[in-house]
């Protein structure tokens, strides 16, 4: 199995955190809450300017490398405040969490950081690493006097094997860029509305609109993403039509999906409406002994519960019945998206409701603690299992062309 490449530049440009973390920290004339948000957005600015200068060429072929560069710098702070809560390191981010963004020390947002400083990190660690690449596999050949040429086309046997390797690294770059998509985006939509109806909306400060980028960004990164080409499948009309004849039954890793998704979605209405504060005497039982996280003041868990309510159900639905009815080529490219989500969603509430930053009385049982891990943990698995298998064997889900498509491309062979 091929390694994912990593890009060296944006490594190197993102472990410059560290000292910038340092230095802010100890500068008392920072006091200022202004000051620290004009200081803060002079910063990211910095950044983007720097990125410009150092990776031109990147940023031309694609202007996400920007983004993903600038992200992996804040996802290490964000990793830093996660360490230094759960007094792993010292001196690094103490006072901008004391004084400035102090929800940042709740059991959420400690998992929310960790989530961000090391699945998002090496997400854009990969994804820069795949534009790099492919930027060698768009680029002409050049030569230097008469030394051999120095693109990497012309050392392999026929242009169609560099077209391959330059469209493998475009479809994995989209694939995990979908992803990212989702867990930023579920990161948002629980962390900003719990910080301003939560027990920290009265100290919320400047500072906290520096969430607006992490709003507007995922906007324009997720059109930038679905526009791109899919690329080639690599099945014929007769393997699509031939997968598209064998229902549910015959298919017996989406006959598991499916149940699988009968049963969230039940799980996804009985947990709602525990937040709702449903008075029949199984939400009770439910809400006092076996999740009492879900009533901690911080209403991030609750948050949480309301966005898998209406944006999760609905998704369990029509997954269903993509995986019923053939040619719903949706699914693939949204099957990511919700697998992010779903990933980050879950390991911020699994985590948080076990936290010793969460007060005792509404952490998880001790005794239903491993029942609750588990029920927990196959609610984040099965849309990952889903999303492996809309893009591991997609034949399903493709739509088969028309009789004019055929033609055209009879003609262009």
């Amino acid at each position: 199995m091929e390694l994912p490449e990593l890009s060296g530049k944006v490594v190197a440009f993102s472990l410059t955190a560290l000292p910038v973390c340092y230095a802010l920290n100890h500068l008392s004339e920072l006091s200022h809450p202004l000051g620290m948000a004009i200081l803060s957005a002079m910063i990211l600015a910095l950044l983007f300017v720097a990125i410009s200068n150092l990776a031109q060429g990147e940023i031309s072929h694609d202007p996400l490398f920007a983004v993903f560069t600038v992200f992996s710098f804040t996802s290490l702070i964000d990793l830093f405040i996660a360490l230094e809560e759960d007094d792993y390191v010292m001196g690094l981010m103490e006072f901008y969490t004391r004084e400035r963004e102090p929800y940042l020390r709740t059991a959420h947002g400690i998992f929310s950081c960790y989530w961000d400083g090391t699945v998002n990190y090496l997400l854009y660690l990969i994804m820069t690493g795949a534009i790099a690449k492919s930027l060698l596999f768009h680029n002409p050949p050049f030569w230097v006097g008469n030394l051999q040429p120095l693109h990497p086309c012309t050392h392999l046997k026929d242009q169609e094997s560099c077209q391959f390797l330059s469209i493998s690294l475009r479809k994995r770059y989209r694939s995990l860029g979908l992803y990212w998509l989702g867990s930023l985006v579920m990161s948002i939509m629980v962390f900003v509305p719990g910080n301003i109806l939560g027990k920290y909306s009265s100290e919320l400060r400047l500072s906290f609109l520096l969430n607006i980028p992490y709003v507007l960004i995922p906007c324009w990164a997720g059109l930038h993403l679905f526009r791109q080409a899919k690329g080639p499948a690599g099945y014929t009309v007769d393997m699509i039509l031939e997968e598209h004849k064998k229902g549910l039954l015959q298919r017996p890793w989406d006959l598991a999906l499916f149940i699988f998704l009968l049963l969230a979605g039940l799980f996804t209405i009985f947990r709602g409406l525990v937040v709702l504060d449903c008075p029949t005497d199984s939400c009770f039982i439910y809400v006092y002994q076996y999740e009492p996280y879900l009533r901690d003041p911080v209403a991030y868990p609750k948050i949480q519960m309301l966005v898998f309510l209406f944006y999760a159900l609905p998704f369990f639905i029509l997954a269903a019945y993509g995986l019923l009815w053939p040619g719903c080529a949706w699914l693939p490219d949204w099957a990511l998206v919700f697998a992010g989500a779903m990933g980050q969603a879950q390991f911020s509430h699994i985590g948080a409701s076990m936290h010793p930053h969460t007060p005792y009385p509404y952490r998880t049982p001790e005794d239903v603690w491993s029942f609750l891990f588990i029920l927990n943990l196959l609610y984040a698995v099965g849309p990952h299992l889903l999303a492996y298998r809309c893009i591991r064997w997609p034949a399903f889900f493709l739509c088969p062309p028309t009789l004019s498509q055929q033609e055209k491309n009879k003609k262009n062979h």
